[in-house]
């Protein structure tokens, strides 16, 4: 007996106790030759797929540090990505930058309950969502004025005592000590549209604050919900129905308590042919509603007139 339990099977011999094919030296020097052929191949063709197209300093092979990716998400700090290797500053139990922990761990999550919407915030500010879907990550507010924020600052920004004299804001408690309320630098953006926006309420007003002369309350409903581009100086591709008569608390928070002479409207705002005479609101005052609120840039006050008489139209959208 040879010791073969199935005879011959190729060029090899299989061993009736381990199963192990015996080759004879002939094809296994064969065989080797075709893997070493095959790596080398394979090798070739990943590294042509793989190879970068230039070396350490090359646009194609940079890439920030975990310390710079840390850096950005916790303060916004942008830095240049490494132009080469740099090696780290200390040895392996040296603490040299923050690990992918410490990012995971100052990333924002997700707040069904609190987060903002787009609707939430006024255009074009932009913001970090973090609604889950649609609602995370970078977004642009998308409301247009009118919303729930806080009331525009004053201006003032002097103290006086009883009498009238200047005096120092320090302990006073008055409005020129806190000069609390929303403001922004610029407070206004020229469209160049006809339009001007207001970047703190996000009101888009008309740019010609005397286009109609004066009219009753009625037909300065009428005009400003008229109102279009091609009319009054605008370009803006407005069509009838975008704008109307401002409300009395929209029309009020143009007023700069400051601002002396008239009109009380903020230095250096843009708006041209304000006069300093009383504008209409589009607000009925209740307790007599043939009677309706306006606001004098004489002086920036507030009161009630008759909606027969002749005042200022200034339209809004």
């Amino acid at each position: 007996m040879s010791g073969r339990n199935d005879g011959q099977k190729g060029s090899g011999v299989w061993n009736a106790l381990g199963r192990t094919l015996v080759r004879d030296p002939a094809a296994q020097l064969f065989e080797a030759l075709i893997i070493a052929a095959l790596l080398i191949s394979s090798v070739g063709i990943a590294s042509a797929q793989i190879a970068p197209s230039g070396g350490p300093s090359s646009p194609n092979t940079q890439m920030p540090t975990l310390t710079q990716i840390y850096d950005q998400v916790d303060t916004g700090a942008e830095s240049a990505v490494q132009s080469g290797f740099v090696g780290p500053s200390g040895g392996p139990t040296t603490t040299t930058m923050q690990s992918l922990n410490d990012i995971m761990g100052i990333l924002p999550e997700a707040d069904p309950t609190n987060c903002a919407i787009t609707d939430d915030v006024l255009a074009p500010q932009t913001f970090w969502g973090l609604c889950s879907g649609a609602g995370w990550g970078l977004l642009t507010g998308t409301a247009t004025g009118g919303g729930g924020g806080a009331a525009a600052a004053t201006g003032q920004n002097v103290c006086y005592n009883a009498a009238g004299t200047v005096i120092s804001c320090t302990g006073t408690g008055q409005d020129g000590e806190y000069q609390l309320g929303a403001t922004a630098s610029p407070r206004f953006t020229d469209n160049s549209d006809g339009t001007v926006t207001d970047n703190v309420s996000g009101l888009i007003w008309l740019k010609n604050a005397n286009c109609y002369g004066t009219r009753n309350w009625q037909t300065a409903l009428n005009d400003s919900n008229a109102l279009a581009s091609g009319s009054c100086g605008l370009t803006d591709s407005s069509v009838a129905g975008d704008w109307r008569l401002p409300n009395v608390r929209e029309l009020a928070s143009l007023v700069d308590y400051q601002t002396n002479p008239a009109p009380t409207l903020p230095t250096g705002h843009p708006f041209t042919s304000v006069v300093s005479n009383g504008y209409w609101s589009s607000t009925s005052y209740v307790l007599s509603p043939s009677l309706a609120w306006y606001v004098g840039f004489v002086n920036g006050s507030v009161s009630i007139f008759n909606k027969s008489n002749l005042l200022y139209v200034w339209p809004v959208r």
